[in-house]
């Protein structure tokens, strides 16, 4: 079968592809996950290996991995909440003193955003990951 022909090949619900896990590295794995378990109103799971998990409640979990020897490099995750459950993890990031922004870069500090008929904010973990909550996903082309 060529590529073209396995490109236009339509999915069925049982080959759809969907993400099971990611491992998000921490200085403190501890730390980090029951940050994001707090503000998202999560547990965080038994430790898997060197792995401490924080299962988000949709087939998808995140993975804490602690690397202490070297500096952690940003990334952004985003996470889908439902409207009624947003000001309740924004009113934790306040609880906890941290810093929300209507923006990625953090220019508008203590605002949301309102893109696509939601609402959305941003705010960094313990070791500087850009998080992201918001009501409604990005409308895509």
């Amino acid at each position: 079968m060529s590529y073209d022909q396995q490109r236009s090949r339509a999915l069925t619900p049982s080959d759809t592809v969907r993400l099971d896990h990611t491992a998000v590295y921490a200085s403190d794995r501890r730390l980090s996950a029951e940050f994001i378990a707090v503000i998202l109103g999560l547990e965080v799971g038994a430790p898997f290996g060197p792995f401490l998990p924080v299962d988000l409640g949709n087939g998808v979990t995140l993975d804490y991995y602690e690397k202490r020897t070297e500096p952690i490099q940003s990334q952004h995750y985003a996470f889908l909440v439902p409207e009624d459950r947003f000001d309740a993890a924004v009113a934790r990031l306040e609880a906890v003193g941290v810093t929300y922004y209507a923006d990625p870069g953090h220019t508008e500090p203590g605002r949301t955003d309102s893109l696509f008929g939601g609402r959305g904010a941003y705010f960094e973990d313990p070791d500087g990951h850009n998080m992201e909550i918001m009501t409604r996903p990005y409308a895509r082309p």
